[in-house]
């Protein structure tokens, strides 16, 4: 698949009406993208930005905190195989979503917890989700994640896409992005490709 230059816009319904699709920030994309690479069911993932009201953000703009944007990744997948509740628990269980525009050593609003919700069901399910998560104490602090309707998704540049798979040794993927996908193998191993 060919991606876009950066700051590219897509629509929800440019990823193909037949293909359900969710919108999630958990931290830097790299470890997000790179973990959901790994879900059986999942059939395309890709880096981008979205949150914003700034219009072609490039990874500059976004890493200077003061476009508004996250960085997500749009995940397209087959719910033959997959369900939307789980994808949401892999997305939970992988990132600490009880910090504020934070994860680990990044900092800043770019960093920020969040799902982009495409429509009405997805939107239910997570809020659903978050109220059983908390009820039930899995983080031992209150969740923090934005959950807001999508208006705009733009694609990242093309060196963002499948990163971790292209730079494993590079120091972040080492030290962070690894950890993170190790840990998913080993919660989810059912859910493995």
């Amino acid at each position: 698949m060919q991606h876009p230059s950066s700051g590219s816009e897509t629509s929800q319904t440019q990823v193909g009406s037949e293909v359900p699709h969710i919108v999630v920030g958990g931290g830097c994309f790299w470890c997000t993208e790179a973990v959901f690479l790994d879900v059986r069911g999942v059939v395309s993932v890709e880096s981008g930005y979205c949150g914003g009201k700034t219009n072609n953000p490039d990874y500059e703009s976004i890493c200077s905190g003061t476009t508004g944007h996250a960085e997500v990744v749009r995940i397209g997948f087959n719910p033959q195989l997959i369900d939307l509740k789980t994808l949401y628990q892999i997305f939970f269980a992988t990132h600490d979503p009880t910090t504020l525009n934070r994860q680990g050593y990044d900092v800043g609003t770019q960093y920020r917890s969040a799902i982009f919700t495409v429509n009405d069901e997805q939107a239910r399910l997570a809020k659903a989700l978050v109220s059983e998560l908390n009820n039930a104490g899995t983080f031992g602090a209150p969740i923090v994640t934005e959950i807001v309707a999508l208006e705009r998704f733009w694609v990242a540049e093309a060196y963002h896409q499948n990163y971790f798979a292209r730079n494993p040794f590079q120091g972040y993927c080492v030290g962070v992005v690894a950890p993170k996908v190790a840990k998913f193998r080993k919660q989810f191993a059912s859910y493995l490709k």
